[in-house]
């Protein structure tokens, strides 16, 4: 398994190379992996540990018998996990293409009207930065981009600038108890309280961006070019100021109001992305209802729909599930334990090495089941560098927000602009990757710092 998973991470990441789209890799090896899973299990489930009520259901060999139980009772529960992300996906990805469609963006472009490639780079990534922390890392990362591409027209400056917003993104997640997944979890979880998290981890996020951005400043030179036409004509369609601003209005409302109606009714996010949908679709109906069909069909969510990079979700779907059956099978808990073997979290020293790699870690696979597994290793205690916002917490926080930056693919952030935009695996890896990595320790630095200063 480990070696199929190898083998179509290097699938993805010389994608241009081999002239193989990413998201096929990505779909084989997902499938694979899972095959593999399944075939092995035979060899090593007691057919005893499986209840008898289940066996009786599933009438069979034994090799059938343990197919339906990993079905039933991984993959299927994986894939609803799964499942939410890609419908929050798709439901963040229309509501952005469609503020698109009508000329939404241009309210903020209109606004933006440097074009000093240094300049611009700050105000777009401090933008994400704090966004990402009001929305999350992977729907302000996917209306950044729609940004862009507004502003920048030569594809190079536009890749750099996406590249940057990755980063941004996952930084401002970091330090905010809806930003990022796994600051979430821990936050749900009793790890950390969100005025803690706030409070400790946002300085050490912001120099996580706020140096890389130092280094650029000083490479960047002269300007972007813009896009020939920045208006977005909709297909004919005459779309009025007040019925531009309104779906603009409606359509950010409704992306802030997701973490919202998660705190409240503690639904996934995705039910309150499909409901801002909803009412956004409501919206445009009704003040799109006496233009033409032909052009109404394209400026409405049904023209959004068939804007979606539907190749970047079916990548993101294999990408995970090739994750979930390592994580289904052992290994990135075997990989947890072994640092903890290897390290130790007996003192200050080892926690803080521990999460370090764990976050670089998070780069090459999902933070999610990294995160998971330490929560499951190391019980809240009531004192010392486990207990509520103690040291290792919030410092893990930090280090799995933002590790996954170094590559493209070690965030949901990072998948969504690399579907989106296109970027390649290498090209990101020469570009951003290495300052990705200088911001993440010097973010790091900073938390020690702060909390030898502080004294906590």
């Amino acid at each position: 398994m480990v070696v199929v998973f190898v083998l179509g991470y290097l699938a993805i990441a010389f994608e241009h190379s081999i002239h193989i789209d990413k998201a096929a890799s990505a779909l084989i090896t997902g499938v694979l992996c899972w095959t593999l899973y399944v075939l092995g299990m035979y060899d090593i489930v007691d057919m005893t540990s499986i209840d008898s009520w289940f066996i009786a259901q599933n009438p069979g060999d034994d090799q059938s018998v343990i197919a339906h139980w990993v079905t039933h009772h991984q993959l299927l529960d994986h894939l609803s996990e799964i499942s939410s992300i890609l419908f929050f996906l798709i439901g963040a990805m229309t509501i952005v293409e469609l503020i698109d469609l009508n000329g939404g963006f241009n309210i903020i472009t209109d606004k933006i009207t440097s074009t000093n490639k240094v300049k611009l780079i700050w105000i777009i990534a401090l933008l994400t930065f704090f966004l990402s922390a009001a929305l999350d890392n992977l729907t302000s990362s996917i209306v950044m981009v729609s940004l862009l591409r507004k502003l920048i027209g030569d594809k190079q400056d536009r890749w750099f600038f996406a590249g940057i917003v990755v980063v941004a993104a996952n930084a401002g997640g970091a330090w905010s108890p809806i930003g990022d997944v796994t600051t979430t979890m821990l936050w749900i979880g009793g790890q950390v309280t969100a005025v803690a998290i706030i409070a400790k981890v946002i300085v050490p996020s912001l120099v996580c961006l706020l140096v890389p951005l130092g280094i650029i400043s000083f490479r960047l030179k002269g300007d972007v070019t813009r896009p020939t036409n920045t208006q977005v004509s909709a297909h004919g369609a005459e779309i009025s100021t007040k019925e531009r601003n309104l779906i603009f209005f409606v359509g950010i409302a409704g992306l802030l109001f997701v973490p919202i109606f998660k705190t409240t009714t503690h639904l996934p996010p995705f039910m309150g992305m499909m409901l801002s949908l909803g009412i956004l679709w409501l919206v445009t109906e009704r003040i799109h209802k006496k233009k033409d069909y032909e052009i109404k069909r394209n400026i409405t969510v049904m023209g959004a729909l068939r804007r979606i990079d539907m190749a970047s979700v079916l990548f993101f779907l294999g990408i995970l599930l090739a994750v979930s059956s390592l994580q289904s099978a052992g290994q990135l808990g075997e990989l947890a334990m072994g640092l903890d073997n290897s390290l130790g979290t007996s003192d200050a020293n080892g926690v803080l090495i521990v999460s370090l790699i764990i976050g670089l870690l998070s780069a090459i696979v999902d933070n999610v089941p990294l995160v998971a597994a330490a929560m499951g290793m190391y019980p809240i205690a009531e004192a010392g560098f486990f207990a509520t916002d103690g040291l290792f917490w919030e410092f893990l926080a930090y280090c799995a927000g933002t590790g996954g930056s170094a590559l493209i693919i070690g965030s949901a952030a990072g998948v969504a602009v690399m579907g989106i935009e296109r970027i390649d695996f290498m090209w990101y890896l020469k570009k951003i990757s290495v300052l990705a990595l200088i911001g993440y320790f010097a973010g790091a630095g900073a938390y020690i710092a702060q909390s030898i200063i502080l004294h906590y």
